[in-house]
């Protein structure tokens, strides 16, 4: 893995450095002392992972705008390393709420045995690199008979939005997915919280693959669709959990097709792709846009196919989407993507208006 270290204590980042080493697959290729240091070296040199020091004393830019920036410009894995989680806790906690990924304990030095200090650091690092599938292994990877082609990230998330027209809509898309798709599915439809058991045993019915109302705490999985199910908003709790808020409460919609797309834009690790279906208004719009300047692929409904042309037909002003597609061509569209084609930020986008 190769590995950035950011920290403006020269001793932290001498242990930093011994730490990693204990591991020969893991490679620092650079270091920096303040937080304008990561975001410039990152932008040259983005690492699969960045081991960033809370930054003390380095107000214009600390681990938390550091962070910001980094995952707004060049997103790459964020782990904050501190003395302590428990004092630090709020700037921790900001940072992770910009993108950090997870929270560690330095290594101690001087007192002991480094090689057992470094153990929770290097468990983290192991933990890091199975969750981003070492990316990099992955894109030299050619999908069989096309140099050029490349396979997204291992466990992508499907993010869906629909309202009126969407039911039709989203039969279509999962009807055209194969069983086992290998992707996880979530979808954010507009509608009353009494119907949406009912509506995920119906759309269970079009798909081959099982789909059922999301549970708090539940992770999304590969080959399955789970739907929201309650009047408040599901939102992904942390990268691996889903759950309800009912925070923004002056939303018009409940649940909110934007809460769920910033929720993956903030804090999913993978690759996305973001679909808004047909439906009145404006929601998911301007989350789908975000997903897009992240840098994650994001499709659109066409007008022809759009029971309402809204919400497609605002994605669509706010440039938001990839490709604008009709309704059946949208799942042969995310085999391509997930299954065997190059990653979505080197495609060029589809129009079918």
């Amino acid at each position: 893995m190769r590995i950035g270290i950011v920290n403006n204590m020269s001793r932290e980042t001498e242990v930093l450095l011994q730490a990693v080493a204990r591991k020969p697959e893991h490679h620092v290729i650079w270091i920096g002392k303040s937080g304008a240091d990561a975001v410039e070296l990152c932008a040259k040199e983005t690492p699969d992972l960045i081991l960033m020091g809370l930054l003390a004393g380095l107000a214009e830019m600390d681990c938390v705008e550091a962070t910001r920036r980094i995952m707004a410009r060049t997103p790459c894995a964020i782990v904050i390393v501190t003395g302590s989680v428990q004092i630090n806790a709020a700037r921790v906690f900001e940072a992770m709420g910009h993108g950090a990924l997870d929270v560690v304990d330095m290594p101690a030095s001087g007192t002991g045995d480094l090689q057992d200090s470094a153990l929770p650091l290097l468990a983290k690092i192991a933990t890091v690199s199975s969750l981003i599938g070492e990316k990099d292994s992955v894109r030299r990877s050619p999908a069989p008979g096309n140099g050029a082609s490349e396979r997204l990230l291992r466990q992508p998330l499907i993010a869906i939005g629909a309202s009126a027209g969407g039911p039709a809509a989203l039969a279509a898309v999962l009807r055209g997915l194969p069983k086992g798709f290998p992707a996880a599915i979530v979808v954010v439809q507009h509608v009353e919280a009494h119907f949406a058991g009912g509506m995920a045993d119906w759309l269970s019915q079009q798909s081959a693959m099982p789909v059922t109302v999301a549970r708090e705490g539940e992770r999304p999985a590969v080959g399955r669709v789970v739907l929201a199910g309650t009047s408040d908003h599901l939102t992904l709790k942390d990268a691996h959990r889903l759950g309800y808020t009912p925070e923004p409460r002056d939303y018009l919609h409940r649940p909110s097709v934007d809460v769920f797309f910033e929720s993956v834009n903030q804090l999913w690790r993978g690759d996305a792709v973001g679909v808004l279906l047909t439906g009145m208004g404006s929601d998911g719009a301007r989350g789908l846009k975000a997903l897009r300047n992240r840098g994650h692929h994001t499709i659109a409904q066409d007008r022809a196919t759009s029971a309402v042309y809204g919400m497609p037909k605002a994605a669509a002003a706010l440039n938001a989407a990839d490709d604008i597609l009709p309704m059946e061509r949208i799942a042969s569209r995310l085999v391509d993507l997930v299954v065997g084609t190059i990653p979505s930020q080197r495609l060029p986008p589809v129009y079918q208006v």
